[in-house]
């Protein structure tokens, strides 16, 4: 199932939801690279999709953790954002990925986000990240596999996440606090930011935050015909109707400036499409 996640991690409160939006990912299938084992407690990657989170410790039995000694560490879920371990143990999760995917490859999927700043100290908890993409796994990546690593660093990649959750419509298409309006009709592959409504690409030739203007010297269904250019501004016209913007150039008339009349004895009877063609062949 592929779904939007455009708006990928919110801060989780105590026992809240931080909006009305669903959390898509909770007690979806998740997998990780390895997993740490020992005779008392559980780590399986789907610690991080039970919906608990009141103990972070690392022995808190709520958290998902990788083995011992990796030098790479993967987790992916369907939809997800990380919600990090306390700041006891940041120093495993710093230079970390987030990937986005149709694929269980990250390679396959997008780079949402790659961590080159933070430090112990700065990490935040939990990590809160926007990303502007849609897909079926959300993918968590470390590696410690290319030396010297940056001061605070692990030795070791793990995967150390306590709850990883996604707040957004479950449906294709929709967005809005309770998911119910339409996203513009003119998207690229009908998704759009599930907050405020943008396209993050448009269909056809259309331009703009809703992708609902045509590019200039463009107009009609799916910005397809040209405007005319004996328009009084050449190539300007309605992007809905092509009536001309600024009236017509000298010697012609009409709403798109298609007709011509007699001047100085000469009667110009070419129309739009004919000028157009003559342009593009190269005679005029």
């Amino acid at each position: 199932m592929t779904v939007d996640i455009q708006k990928f991690c919110r801060r989780i409160p105590n026992s809240k939801r931080p909006e009305t939006r669903e959390n898509l990912a909770l007690h979806q299938p998740a997998w990780q690279s390895s997993t740490l084992r020992t005779d008392s407690d559980y780590y399986g990657a789907d610690r991080a999709v039970d919906g608990l989170y009141t103990d972070l410790r690392w022995d808190g039995g709520q958290c998902a953790w990788s083995d011992w000694y990796q030098t790479t560490a993967e987790w992916r879920v369907d939809l997800g954002g990380v919600r990090n371990e306390n700041n006891r143990n940041t120093k495993y999760s710093l230079g970390f990925s987030v990937y986005i995917s149709n694929t269980t490859n990250k390679e396959d999927g997008v780079l949402c986000f790659r961590d080159t700043n933070y430090t112990r100290a700065t990490i935040p908890n939990p990590v809160n990240i926007t990303c502007l993409s849609h897909g079926r796994y959300v993918i968590y990546y470390n590696n410690r596999t290319h030396p010297p690593y940056p001061e605070g660093y692990s030795d070791y990649a793990w995967n150390n996440l306590c709850e990883v959750a996604v707040y957004g419509c479950p449906s294709l298409g929709y967005y809005g606090e309770n998911c119910s309006l339409e996203c513009p009709q003119n998207c690229q592959d009908g998704y759009c930011d599930i907050v405020e409504g943008t396209c993050s690409g448009c269909a056809h030739r259309y331009i703009g935050p809703r992708c609902q203007d045509c590019p200039e010297g463009l107009y009609g269904s799916n910005c397809s015909q040209n405007c005319s250019m004996t328009c009084g501004d050449p190539g300007r016209c309605d992007i809905l109707t092509g009536h001309c913007n600024g009236g017509c150039q000298v010697g012609w008339t009409g709403a798109m400036c298609e007709k011509g009349y007699i001047q100085n004895g000469e009667y110009k009877k070419a129309t739009v499409n004919l000028v157009i063609a003559l342009v593009n062949i190269g005679f005029l």
